[in-house]
């Protein structure tokens, strides 16, 4: 199969321009959000396992990567990039998707299922929360307590903080760092984890925490009994930013849903656990959710078969 990466642009519902890129061409087409400040590199060992034999998009959020930022920032709502993933899946004309989301990109496809089930093949949640997740993390509501603080501090100095964020982070003390708070060094390549930390250097700090007050805002908590779709979930034993306490809470809210522990694994489990998840997920594409494509298509054929029946039937 053709794994040659396609890349295009489009404007979604408030005129902002929004990049993606895809490659492969299998069903059901494999659609990948990221988590706040990320640029698909959460998606690297997934994008070449499944390419060879399923579609596989991926694409920036506003503000993000190759994507523009909104003119209103107002505009950087969970419900707002539901309606970005949306205009996607139009311009690329995909009916139904397997949607991942990894952490942030957990709510996003909450929301989006919410909205839009019937586009909506099987979710896919990795290292996720379904609501306020500034109020789980680290067991505390500390991240949620400090959020407003450190909000207040960016607006009075905005270059001292630019001058941090844009010469620190993408660094290997900024790697030290994040292995200090979260990742787990013995599974983690550098060289996977540091565009990650290139790309938060790049970012608006402003959109960054705006965006994450609005992410905190959003709960999924009273839709998800409403979910119908096969879902498999990914879960990370020793996850800070997301406690598995939380995801084993999604699990038990989301009727049918699976739950993966990923052991030892971190809010990075994409780049710490890659073959895991890949054969996990892969499992769960062949013996779930394609029968269960296949059936529904059979069933549909079947009623329009009906529908014509009388009608021939009649006819002279």
């Amino acid at each position: 199969m053709d794994t040659t990466l396609r890349e295009g642009f489009f404007h979604s519902f408030d005129g902002t321009r929004i990049y993606y890129n895809d490659a492969g061409s299998g069903l059901p087409p494999l659609v990948c959000c990221d988590g706040i400040a990320c640029d698909q590199y959460a998606w690297k060992y997934l994008h070449g396992w499944f390419a060879p034999r399923y579609r596989v998009v991926r694409w920036n959020y506003r503000g993000h990567g190759k994507s523009d930022a909104p003119v209103d920032f107002a505009r950087l709502q969970i419900g707002d990039l539901a309606e970005d993933l949306r205009g996607l899946l139009d311009e690329l004309r995909i009916d139904r998707a397997v949607l991942l989301g990894h952490s942030m990109g957990t709510q996003v496809i909450l929301e989006f299922h919410h909205r839009h089930p019937d586009r909506v093949a099987a979710l896919v949640p990795v290292c996720g929360c379904f609501e306020h997740p500034l109020r789980s993390s680290y067991n505390s509501d500390i991240l949620e307590r400090f959020l407003p603080v450190l909000s207040r501090a960016y607006e009075n100095h905005q270059r001292l903080f630019w001058q941090i964020w844009h010469n620190l982070l993408p660094t290997r003390w900024g790697f030290w760092v994040s292995v200090l708070l979260e990742v787990n060094h013995a599974l983690v390549k550098v060289d996977d984890f540091m565009p990650y930390l290139e790309h938060v250097a790049d970012m608006d700090i402003g959109l960054f925490l705006t965006m994450l007050r609005y992410a905190n805002e959003h709960s999924a908590r009273s839709y998800l009994k409403d979910i119908r779709v096969p879902t498999l979930i990914f879960a990370g034993d020793k996850d800070r930013l997301t406690p598995i306490a939380v995801q084993k809470r999604m699990h038990n809210l989301i009727p049918g849903s699976a739950l993966q522990v990923l052991p030892q694994g971190t809010h990075t489990s994409p780049i710490e656990h890659p073959d895991l998840i890949c054969l996990r997920l892969e499992k769960f594409l062949r013996e779930v959710v394609e029968p269960r494509l296949a059936a529904e298509r059979k069933a549909s054929r079947r009623r329009r078969a009906r529908a014509r029946g009388p009608a021939a039937e009649g006819a002279p």
